[in-house]
């Protein structure tokens, strides 16, 4: 347990967590940015700003590669936190459950009772199984669109309602994930840029696995 300024943090992410988080958000802002002029003439003024359709073709690429790189960058970097991200999301209780109706008054600026979670709260878990199969209709289709010549017809004309159906719902969980941050729970935003959060966060959204932490200290002696 640390302290920044008067309050005691307690550390959530470690660098390789943080890194491929980063990594997956400035990526996907970049496919969608350079994917807009392609989609529809109305974002052709964007184009000069990658050089050009081939250029922003080239830059959608690049960072299609790069939107690929955050699970292995986890996996090599930061074995444990995508362990214990993986246990997370397959856990699920009675207290996730209890979560979502006291999440509902959370995102419209009411108050609520949050029941304690887990290192990852439903609302989190819910997020990363929107991501998970938003990722792969995302990449599947996309090596589709990028190497053709490789796949039968049939395939690669699904190909293409499935990468825009991906695209919206990514877009959609980025929004929302967004607004969370910086409105509704913005504590948890310097966990993913220092890694660590407020004690008072970590009990208000976390508080079965602040528990485990309490738990987990050694306890002190007692003098006689």
């Amino acid at each position: 347990m640390n302290k920044s300024g008067n309050q005691k943090t307690v550390k959530r992410f470690n660098l390789g967590f943080r890194i491929s988080h980063w990594v997956n958000a400035a990526a996907f802002f970049v496919l969608y940015i350079s994917a807009l002029p392609m989609y529809t003439e109305f974002f052709d003024w964007l184009y000069p700003v990658f050089g050009g359709p081939a250029g922003a073709r080239l830059v959608h690429r690049i960072a299609a590669v790069a939107f690929m790189l955050p699970l292995p960058i986890m996996i090599i970097f930061d074995w444990k936190g995508f362990s214990n991200w993986a246990k997370n999301i397959f856990s699920w209780k009675k207290h996730d459950l209890q979560f979502f109706p006291q999440f509902i008054k959370e995102f419209f600026g009411m108050k609520a009772k949050v029941p304690k979670q887990d290192f990852f709260n439903a609302g989190e878990k819910i997020n990363s199984w929107l991501m998970i199969i938003t990722t792969i209709m995302l990449i599947c289709s996309g090596l589709i669109m990028w190497f053709p010549q490789y796949f039968p017809y049939g395939i690669i004309m699904w190909a293409y309602p499935m990468h825009s159906i991906g695209l919206g719902l990514a877009a959609a969980v980025a929004i929302g994930h967004i607004y969370m941050s910086l409105v509704t729970a913005k504590p948890s935003m310097r966990g993913i840029i220092k890694g660590d959060v407020s004690e008072e966060y970590a009990k208000d959204h976390h508080g079965r696995w602040y528990d485990e932490l309490q738990a987990a200290k050694p306890k002190k002696k007692k003098h006689a």
